[in-house]
């Protein structure tokens, strides 16, 4: 199975791709690190965020998008921007699944495979979308 692991920050949407083949983990490559989306209050630039971010998933034969999910209220609450980025990829034709930052944390925790992020070779600003990919794909083996 080939994910993409998403995170939703301002105006971007960080992601990172991996699959889970044969018990093996690979990371792929991807001609961008993340789409982001100027004004969040154009419906224009909204359609073609969804259109951009489905395309690209298309281009890479990905079968599940993971995001990353965020609070709606609390300190840690996700902004006004992340959610509407978040309801436009759930509203595509993809398959969006949303897996909390303790589900994927406990997942992680019980993992019998020792990941290193360093060892990737990903940006750090990529970390939280790796690890949910991550999480999503351990959590099914």
């Amino acid at each position: 199975m080939k994910v993409c692991g998403v995170e939703l920050k301002g105006n971007d949407a960080v992601i990172c791709l991996m699959s889970l083949a044969d018990g093996l983990y690979n990371l792929h490559e991807c001609r961008v690190k993340k789409l982001e989306i100027r004004d969040a209050t154009d419906a224009e630039q909204l359609k073609k965020f969804q259109f951009d971010f489905a395309k690209l998933m298309a281009d890479y034969q990905i079968d599940r998008v993971v995001i990353r999910e965020r609070m709606t209220k609390g300190k840690f609450a996700g902004g006004a921007v992340g959610f509407k980025l978040e309801a436009a990829l759930q509203l595509s034709d993809l398959d969006v699944t949303l897996l909390s930052p303790g589900t994927a944390k406990e997942t992680l925790k019980n993992s019998r495979v020792p990941m290193n992020f360093k060892d990737t070779g990903l940006k750090q600003f990529q970390e939280p979308a790796f690890m949910t990919a991550f999480a999503y794909l351990e959590g099914l083996s």
